[in-house]
Formats: C-alpha cells, sequence, structure tokens
C-alpha cells in the first residue's frame, strides 16, 4: 500500500515542481487507488460503486463552484468590485494604508468568498500602490492575505465552506455564522496589528491613476451594489446558497448591460470565460473570473471524491484512522485536527483535498467522544483552511503570492491566518453553539 501512496505523492510533487495541473496528479491516483483495490480483491464494478458513492455527494458542490465562477465575472463587468476599489481607496490615508488593505480586501473576501479573486483584483491594486508608495511589499502582502482570506474561511460564497459543509454533513448557513462567531476575535487583533504597522509603514506616496481609470471606464451608480446586496440579504432570509448567487448573478448581468453598456453577447462571453476590460491600464486588475475558470476547482474536488471514495471501501485509511484515534486521545480533538491538517496540506499541497480528507480520518474520533457534526466543521474551518495558506509550497499561498509577484517572505505578515487557529485553540470551550457540544439531531 505505500508504494501506491509513494507514487501518487511522487506524481503530486512533479506536478507542482513541472507547473502541471494537480488534476493530472489526482488522476494518476484514482488509477492507483483503483489498482490497489482490484489487488485486494474487489471487482471493478464493486469500486466503480464506491468511487460514485462519495462523487455523487461532491456533485452538490460543482454546481456552486461554476455559478461562483460567473458571479466574479459579472461582478466585475458590472462594476461591483470597482465601486468597492474606488470608494476604499479614496478614503485611504498614508497612515492606514495597511489597515485599509486588510480590511478592503475582507469586505470583498466576504462578498466574492474567495481568496483568489480578491488577490486577484483588489490586491493586485494594493500591491501596486505599495510598489509605488514605498511600502514594505511582504508586509503588505500579509495584509491582503489575511483580508482575502476572511472570507474565504466563512463566505457563504466560498467554495471552501461549501465543501467544508459537504463533507461535514452540516448546514453551510449555520457553519457561516459560527465562524463568524470564532472570527470575532482573532479578525479584531488582526485590526490592531494592521493598524499599528499602517503607523510603521505609512505609504510616502499616492498614485491616483488607478481611480482615475475605474471613474473613467465605470458608471459607479449606487445600484452596482445590488449584486453584492443580494449575496448578503438573500441568505439571511434562509434563500439557498445556489439561489442566491444566482439572483446575483442576473442582477449584475442585467447591470452589465443596461448600465455600463457592454452588449448581451459579450457580457454572456464575460461569464462563460471571464471578463476582459477593454481598457489596457484595467485589465490586469479586473480581468478573470468565468465559469469556465471554476472547471478546474470542480474537477479536483469530484476526482478527489472519486478516490476518497475508493480508499474509504477498501479500508485503505485504516491504519491513518487508529494514529489519528491515539493522537486524539493523547491531544485533544482540535489539537488533533491542526496537526491532522498540517500533515494532509504539506502533503497534497491542496485545500480541497486537506478538508476531504480530514473529514474521513478524523469523523470517527469526534463520533467517538459524542461531538456533533458541527465541531468537526469548525474545527476544520478553524485550522487546516487557514494553516493551508502558511505552508509555504501550498497553492493555497503560492497561486496568490505568485499574482501579488511577493515571495514567501509575506507569510509571517499573515496575522489572520495564525490568529484563528491560536485564539480558537483558547477559546473554543467558550463558545455553546455547537462546536463543542453534541446536538440530539445528530446523536438519534
Amino acid at each position: 500500500m505505500l508504494f501506491y501512496f509513494g507514487v501518487f505523492l511522487a506524481g503530486v510533487v512533479a506536478c507542482l515542481v513541472l507547473g502541471r495541473s494537480l488534476i493530472w496528479a489526482l488522476l494518476l491516483g484514482l488509477a492507483l487507488f483503483s489498482l490497489l483495490g482490484l489487488k485486494k480483491g474487489f471487482t471493478p464494478r464493486q469500486l466503480a460503486a464506491m468511487a460514485w458513492r462519495q462523487g455523487r455527494d461532491s456533485l452538490i458542490v460543482v454546481p456552486v463552484f461554476l455559478l461562483i465562477g460567473m458571479v466574479t465575472a459579472l461582478w466585475r463587468a458590472s462594476g461591483t468590485i470597482s465601486v468597492f476599489l474606488y470608494y476604499g481607496l479614496e478614503g485611504l490615508r498614508p497612515a492606514s494604508f495597511l489597515l485599509v488593505a486588510f480590511l478592503l480586501s475582507a469586505v470583498l473576501s466576504f462578498a466574492l468568498g474567495t481568496c483568489y479573486g480578491v488577490t486577484g483584483t483588489a490586491g493586485v491594486v494594493l500591491i501596486t500602490l505599495a510598489r509605488s508608495g514605498g511600502v514594505d511589499l511582504a508586509v503588505t502582502a500579509g495584509a491582503i492575505l489575511s483580508g482575502a482570506y476572511f472570507g474565504d474561511r466563512c463566505s457563504p460564497m466560498s467554495s471552501c465552506a461549501t465543501l467544508v459543509a459537504a463533507c461535514t454533513g452540516t448546514e453551510l448557513y449555520k457553519n457561516v455564522r459560527e465562524m463568524l462567531k470564532t472570527a470575532l476575535l482573532p479578525t479584531l487583533l488582526t485590526v490592531l496589528a494592521f493598524g499599528v504597522l499602517s503607523r510603521l509603514y505609512p505609504i510616502q506616496r499616492m498614485d491616483s491613476a488607478v481611480l482615475s481609470a475605474l471613474r473613467e471606464n465605470f458608471d459607479l451608480h449606487w445600484t452596482v451594489l445590488l449584486p453584492a446586496v443580494l449575496m448578503l440579504v438573500l441568505p439571511l432570509a434562509k434563500v439557498p446558497v445556489k439561489w442566491a448567487m444566482a439572483a446575483s448573478a442576473a442582477t449584475a448581468f442585467v447591470l452589465t448591460v443596461a448600465l455600463q453598456g457592454l452588449p448581451v453577447p459579450e457580457a454572456l462571453r464575460a461569464a462563460i470565460l471571464g471578463y476582459a476590460p477593454r481598457q489596457a491600464e484595467l485589465a490586469g486588475i479586473l480581468s478573470g473570473g468565468g465559469l469556465v475558470s471554476m472547471v478546474t476547482s470542480g474537477a479536483v474536488v469530484f476526482i478527489t471524491s472519486l478516490y476518497a471514495g475508493i480508499l474509504e471501501g477498501i479500508d485503505a485509511l485504516a491504519p491513518a484512522k487508529d494514529w489519528v484515534e491515539r493522537l486524539s486521545r493523547r491531544v485533544g480533538l482540535f489539537p488533533a485536527a491542526v496537526l491532522v491538517s498540517t500533515a494532509v496540506v504539506s502533503v497534497f499541497c491542496n485545500q480541497a483535498v486537506m478538508v476531504m480528507i480530514d473529514a474521513q480520518l478524523l469523523a470517527d474520533s469526534y463520533e467517538a467522544r459524542g461531538a456533533s457534526r458541527t465541531e468537526l466543521a469548525m474545527d476544520i474551518a478553524n485550522s487546516g483552511v487557514t494553516i493551508a495558506g502558511l505552508v509555504p509550497w501550498s497553492i493555497a499561498i503560492t497561486v496568490p503570492l505568485s499574482m501579488l509577484d511577493v515571495g514567501t517572505e509575506a507569510i509571517p505578515w499573515c496575522v489572520l491566518l495564525y490568529m484563528i487557529p491560536l485564539c480558537y485553540f483558547f477559546t473554543k470551550h467558550f463558545y455553546q453553539a455547537g462546536q463543542n457540544l453534541p446536538e440530539k439531531t445528530e446523536r438519534t
């Protein structure tokens, strides 16, 4: 069995080193673990049934991923992201630059639910301002990524939050409420940290070219906020996340055509293939999104779920589960979740894979101690989801850093990423909303 895992890990490393899509390594894993199942005496039909059992569950998440791609493109085209950028940067003061960078990234990430989307838009603008204004780039990148991960972890639009809910069998909106509660203290501490750092690293000069380009090329009427308002309000009214996203995308589409003057065929093209501004000065800031941009993420989740189903069906993870159980007895559930998440991310270098494997490895230990599935979801969200951004070779941090053209020296400045697990470790027992108490409906 170690041979099959060794070859799979070699495939993952090869993809990372050669810059190839991780999908190729995951397909290799699917083939390898299928061969392992055949060697253990299972038939191809049985293996296919094991794989499909998990794959079918993942298909609940894939449409959400595709909708996220459409929403992020149409928010770019409709002026929704531009209005956040314009008014966020217009009120910028030299001694508040890093704090604004964090807060603006956090607001956008909660609205968009994607670290990459925020880093590739607001992040690029902010790092450009920092570069021209003499601000330390590593500290600026830390502020941007801290904000970007705020929504990546707990937004109802987040593909990661959706995946955590799907893998743990919990409600997305309930998880979001709990994650916001547990994010309060670390977010306040992060605000304090970047408030101090803003005074230590003030911006020396401001380049207004970006503001001028946004004002000249977009109609920043208040109605461009409607897609974001719908995305925030509809979930509070218990509207399913897919319908909330669809409503937001439809509203953004109408605004793109009626207010920004983009022809219908071009707006449809943007929704599917991604938005590409005609203006050169905005192309590097607002380009991206689109349904196609999320196909890879959806494929990663689906393929991973297929081989995860096979591994579970042939009981290949039994030794690892035994180790996790011993670890849980020795250090406790959340510390075990931290250690397991760190190990999985370090090996697989991928947030989505980490969530799926964590759920499999930890579920039995949580159930044995009467812990609810909500507690499992919270512990994964407050450990591996942010720790993935602290492992230097994980794509969760290497991709955003490459967008900002900053090296791994920015990681120590990603304050929120380590504040969340640290604060949760010391305060978990104060939360009585389901994380550390079994739920009656889940025990019966």
